[in-house]
């Protein structure tokens, strides 16, 4: 397919909406009007999503650091920070306001329910939880304490991502009645907490949550029900995380969505992860993948490759904005949560070879 270049048309309701998700499309630091004591409660996951936007948030300064590399926590907590090996410990010494947890999955559902029950706001790496019994502990958890609860989801305020949203809102292709998505990243040599499922949970529950989330997000529509597959195959093993997983769901309109995931990525390819969706509307199609750039075709237009797309946004500047200033989010508790069930679903479904309603 040959794509000629041509600048989007945002729409108004996506500029409104990308005003709170894009706390790094400008280089002013934000004054968030009080001073915010952040802990940071394991390293397994992705810090460097709460790291890299402190330096626009002045306000929050970094008083804990606690993983079981304590390498790594000397050289994130830096000179001002402390570092721990327990993390209530670090809990009690520094008392901060907010936590960022990212331990292994296993261990997050717990976590999250001692912050809650301390009363300190949470932004949690993905997924809260390997089973529906200790979602339902951090829901309540929550609940109760009336605490603000985020998760890493930071695709989801991708320039690329934003675009396609853009583009469905805009009516261009149509309804969406179908949905192609894909990621395929490098193996490499893995941590031993993604190796043992009860620590890693799945594949699907790691990394597939990311793609269900911008599936959902970018098209408008819901899921209604699941089956899928997952697994280990040939020689590219890293214990018992499953290299290869297939997804597939029903959507709300009869329509229908896909996701397959692997670890066969090449070093040679030159980036870690190959990120793609593709949406299919009544009236044309959107598309994604690095390869190509977004691109679009419709009953009006030729297809053709977006060049201008919507400022990316960073998802904890996000949270912060969202806890004390009160803007609001792009990604609310509801959202999280319907997205942790759907995500649970799929999982189930690949372990019990069942269709699973949503």
């Amino acid at each position: 397919m040959s794509v000629r270049s041509v600048s989007p048309r945002l729409s108004r309701r996506l500029m409104l909406a990308g005003a709170a998700a894009t706390a790094l499309s400008s280089a002013a630091p934000v004054v968030l009007g009080r001073k915010v004591r952040l802990a940071m409660w394991g390293l397994d996951g992705h810090p460097g999503d709460i790291t890299k936007p402190l330096a626009q948030y002045p306000d929050v300064e970094l008083v804990g650091v606690q993983d079981w590399n304590q390498t790594a926590a000397r050289k994130t907590a830096g000179s001002k920070a402390q570092v721990f090996t327990d993390a209530r410990r670090m809990l009690d010494e520094v008392k901060p306001d907010l936590v960022a947890i990212n331990n292994n999955n296993g261990e997050r559902a717990a976590a999250i329910v001692e912050c809650a029950n301390r009363k300190l706001h949470v932004m949690a790496e993905k997924p809260l939880a390997l089973a529906r019994a200790d979602l339902d502990r951090v829901k309540k958890a929550v609940a109760a304490n009336g605490i603000k609860l985020g998760m890493l989801l930071p695709m989801r305020l991708d320039s690329e991502f934003l675009a396609l949203k853009q583009i469905v809102e805009s009516g261009e292709i149509g309804e969406v009645i179908q949905i192609s998505s894909q990621k395929s990243y490098q193996l490499g040599e893995r941590p031993e907490w993604m190796k043992k499922r009860a620590t890693y949970g799945s594949t699907i529950l790691w990394i597939g949550i990311h793609m269900f989330d911008l599936m959902r997000w970018t098209s408008g529509r819901e899921m209604k029900a699941v089956s899928s597959f997952m697994g280990i195959a040939g020689d590219l093993r890293q214990g018992e995380m499953e290299n290869s997983t297939a997804s597939s769901f029903r959507l709300d309109n009869g329509g229908t969505a896909t996701l397959h995931m692997d670890y066969c990525r090449p070093a040679m390819a030159g980036s870690h992860g190959d990120d793609r969706v593709r949406l299919a509307g009544t009236k044309g199609i959107a598309e994604y993948m690095a390869a190509t750039g977004v691109t679009v075709m419709s009953k009006t237009r030729k297809p053709e490759k977006l060049t201008q797309l919507p400022p990316a946004g960073a998802v904890f500047g996000e949270f912060l904005e969202h806890v004390y200033l009160g803007k609001p989010t792009a990604l609310p508790l509801s959202e999280i949560y319907r997205l942790c069930e759907i995500t649970l679903g799929a999982h189930e479904a690949a372990l019990s070879g069942k269709v699973i309603p949503l």
